[in-house]
């Protein structure tokens, strides 16, 4: 059983949640969730995001970010990125600059905004002292480029979400030494590298996450993916750094309090337990 854990990205306001989230987190709370931060997506669901917020208090919590995927043209998203400026320039209950980065999966029609308003939202998490929730896919070079830029600012910090990729890769994303790696449902995969690559990552470098409702864990494939199911992605990591699962909890925590300030003022040991 998990005693204190936080699922540090889940996207529980959107429409795949609409219909039974009570009982989503009524699940989490069983399964030892103590608490889910929330990443945006651009304008369009910042409303929704803090309505489910504002509905569990203390337990949920905010991230105002715009994605890359949601850049689908040349110039409007500088309207939308002024207007979240304007959110954080109030008093605002967001705990992080997310879900912000570069995403060229698909396509690299839109790849120097992406890159502008990822270098606009860094700099949002300089100004108001915020850490970042860092999307990238198949990006990681630009990625690395962008962020070196800004490797002497030592107030700079938050994760790089998601990590799948090879040991070369997490060993230059451990360079930015106030950064941790997302780790989630893809650790579980049959396939997965990421057991033998996390060997030589230090375990004070990884928070764990869902990315609810998608990349479910084993043996959940294929399912919605949802923040009770994180205790498959914990039980893999124990074997991974073979250590109790009380010591691995802790450690963990102690990174999501670090990094996430906001949320962190009051030491893990105080953290409620449902």
């Amino acid at each position: 059983m998990i005693l204190m854990i936080t699922d540090t990205h889940s996207h529980l306001f959107t429409e795949e949640f609409s219909d039974d989230l009570p009982q989503v987190i009524q699940r989490a709370k069983e399964n030892g969730i103590t608490r889910i931060l929330m990443p945006n997506i651009d304008l369009s669901t910042v409303e929704q995001m803090l309505f489910v917020c504002n509905q569990y208090k203390g337990y949920l919590y905010p991230m105002l970010g715009f994605h890359p995927t949601s850049i689908l043209d040349k110039n409007s998203f500088r309207k939308e990125l002024l207007e979240m400026r304007h959110m954080l320039e109030k008093e605002n209950p967001f705990i992080a600059i997310g879900e912000v980065g570069l995403d060229l999966y698909w396509d690299k029609t839109f790849q120097f905004e992406q890159e502008e308003a990822f270098v606009r939202q860094i700099e949002w998490a300089l100004e108001f002292n915020l850490p970042l929730a860092i999307h990238s896919r198949s990006a990681h070079q630009l990625l690395v480029e962008i962020m070196s830029h800004y490797k002497k600012e030592s107030r700079l910090c938050g994760v790089f979400h998601s990590f799948s990729g090879n040991e070369d890769e997490a060993g230059e994303l451990l360079e930015f030494e106030n950064f941790c790696l997302g780790i989630n449902g893809i650790l579980t995969f049959k396939k997965s590298q990421l057991p033998e690559i996390l060997k030589n990552v230090p375990l004070n470098r990884i928070v764990l996450e869902t990315d609810s409702p998608y990349l479910a864990p084993t043996p959940y494939r294929g399912k919605r993916n949802e923040s009770s199911f994180l205790v498959s992605v914990l039980k893999v990591l124990e074997q991974v750094y073979e250590m109790p699962e009380t010591e691995l909890e802790k450690v963990i925590e102690e990174n999501v309090c670090r990094l996430f300030k906001k949320v962190g003022r009051n030491s893990c040991s105080d953290i409620k337990v449902y």
